[in-house]
């Protein structure tokens, strides 16, 4: 992108029942696609095994999230599972007027604050997964969560997924290379709306001279 047809960039939502590939899909975005960087979130769960703080999560206390959010610090929180998960606002807004994308891994109360900050900056996919049984199956294999958490997650779903009516698009996971394809594909439609290109209306107004 050249300083001169630099545009701002979008916040780019996807959410989904827990084990419907959000997060693998996030990942494969940022290998392959420029100008796109990954939200991280703050949150008091947990860390996993395979996660690394500051670059999954920033893994914080109760009493360190409780500060930041009376700081104003971020843009939405929310309580998912009795974690809670918030997104720091200043590194978003700084990304989004350097024209980078932001891409974020919340659920749909977050999308809904997400919203009201600045709806006409967002774009939101929700993933499906193809049937519940195979929603099981990928909890279970992920090999991360007890047999409780996985059941809790289970019985989460269909409240999450009754939210799919609120995004702008919706793409089932049957493949996760065929999913992330169908996102680009979203991604790159939507950074060429003209509202997005400021500077279309500089050049249009020369060109009409």
């Amino acid at each position: 992108m050249t300083k001169k047809n630099k545009r701002k960039g979008l916040m780019l939502v996807l959410s989904s029942p827990s084990g419907a590939g959000k997060t693998s899909i996030c990942r494969k975005l940022l290998e392959i696609e420029n100008d796109l960087v990954m939200s991280i979130s703050y949150t008091t769960r947990k860390k996993r095994k395979s996660e690394t703080n500051g670059i999954d999560y920033f893994f914080v206390s109760d009493n360190e999230f409780e500060k930041l959010k009376n700081n104003d610090f971020f843009i939405e929180y929310a309580n998912v599972f009795d974690n809670w998960y918030g997104t720091p606002k200043k590194i978003v807004i700084d990304h989004m007027q350097n024209g980078v994308d932001v891409v974020f891994d919340i659920d749909w109360q977050g999308t809904q604050k997400l919203y009201n900050f600045s709806s006409t900056d967002m774009v939101s996919i929700f993933i499906l997964p193809p049937t519940n049984h195979e929603l099981s199956n990928r909890l279970k294999n992920r090999d991360e969560d007890s047999d409780d958490t996985v059941s809790l997650r289970m019985s989460k779903a269909k409240s999450e997924i009754s939210h799919w009516i609120e995004y702008d698009y919706v793409l089932i996971n049957e493949n996760l290379d065929e999913c992330v394809k169908e996102v680009l594909t979203i991604l790159y439609a939507e950074r060429k709306k003209k509202s997005r290109q400021n500077f279309l209306f500089e050049m249009v107004g020369k060109l009409l001279e």
